[in-house]
């Protein structure tokens, strides 16, 4: 039957809250009855008639539906500015309906990003090496000045360096969450979660209350995936999670490129073995623009500092300096001036997101 009304939200939250009724099965009941209100009213010998529905589920579906967690779930939601999107919505992400089960509602804090396409997801480790940190920089900056947007998963590590180097490059980022939008994971990017809603998105299949289960996350990986042009691994452990992001976007058909490192590292055994097994190896951000986008690439400069406003001596500064330490001194001797003449120089590059300071004086490029 076809969907002819504007689906209820409220119907939909109490047919997701009935045990053992998972999305593919809302969707094909909401899809045969014509909208989930005429799902809640029908009788059990009318639902048995769907496959996939047995007695005991029509039971369930008539005595379980929780009208109460639904009238609850709308409370929360509209308390915290944050919309419920349902697959029949004019605004659900295209991506998702490619998937096997996409989620037939999506909790959305912020603006998710129209265009598909122009979304690059970035995954990795939770236990990023500096190494790591400054490749996730470096890739991130690169590809928020070609407009992109960057998708992940705000987990520790790789996940949050992708996240904030997007926001202070003045990039939008969505983040992808584990558990409901009220039970941010982990806490300590509580503050993070506030930024990127109001420079993207945060989303989330999960309820309000849903607390970080292990089962979420693999699901949670497959949205990241499901939202994103291609997929960008940027060290990752031989059981990390971020190589079950990468199964879910070879099975939906996205590009896999991988950032290869240290071979005595733990932090690479994953994707080191990504590449072994034909994922694309990258060394700079044209590597991914010249498979994605290839009449795009060149039309716009990847040197940054030639868009920002960086001086003559600042250049100079960023031509001695890579993503290894190096000392103020150091610097200070091979451009041929004071510590303290080039440390506010320093500062201000830091200012721009072109170098990190580290302790001890020492300054490495992004």
């Amino acid at each position: 039957m076809a969907i002819r009304d504007k689906i209820d939200h409220y119907s939909l939250l109490c047919l997701s809250s009935v045990t053992g009724l998972g999305p593919y099965k809302v969707r094909i009941l909401v899809e045969r009855f014509g909208s989930p209100q005429r799902v809640l009213q029908s009788s059990p010998r009318e639902l048995v008639q769907i496959p996939g529905i047995d007695k005991i589920m029509a039971e369930r579906i008539r005595k379980e539906a929780d009208h109460k967690f639904a009238k609850d779930q709308l409370q929360r939601l509209e308390k915290s500015r944050i919309k419920v999107v349902s697959f029949w919505d004019n605004d659900y992400p295209a991506g998702l309906k490619t998937l096997f089960d996409p989620p037939v509602l999506l909790f959305v804090h912020g603006e998710l990003n129209p265009d598909t396409d122009q979304s690059i997801a970035i995954v990795g480790t939770r236990q990023a090496t500096n190494y790591g940190r400054w490749v996730t920089e470096k890739f991130t900056r690169e590809l928020v000045s070609h407009n992109y947007w960057i998708t992940s998963g705000l987990a520790r590590g790789i996940d949050t360096i992708a996240h904030r180097q997007c926001l202070n490059c003045g990039g939008k980022t969505v983040a992808v969450l584990g558990s409901g939008l009220d039970r941010i994971y982990p806490a300590e990017n509580t503050e993070l979660s506030r930024h990127i809603s109001n420079q993207g998105a945060v989303v989330s299949e999960f309820p309000m209350g849903a607390g970080p289960d292990a089962p979420h996350f693999p699901r949670r990986n497959r949205i990241i995936s499901a939202l994103s042009r291609a997929v960008l691994v940027i060290e990752a452990g031989e059981k990390s999670g971020a190589l079950i992001t990468t199964d879910f976007a070879l099975e939906q058909g996205k590009d896999v490129f991988v950032v290869p490192g240290n071979i005595n590292s733990p932090a690479s055994q994953g994707t080191n073995k990504l590449i072994q097994e034909g994922a694309k190896l990258v060394l700079k951000v044209e590597d991914i623009l010249d498979e994605i986008a290839p009449s795009c690439n060149g039309q716009q400069s990847l040197d940054l500092s030639e868009s920002v406003n960086v001086s003559p001596k600042e250049k100079q500064l960023l031509s001695q300096m890579t993503s290894e330490p190096i000392h103020i001194d150091q610097l200070a001797e091979l451009i041929k001036m004071e510590p303290f003449q080039i440390f506010p120089l320093l500062l201000s590059l830091e200012l721009k997101h072109f170098v990190k300071q580290i302790p001890g004086k020492y300054f490495v490029r992004l």
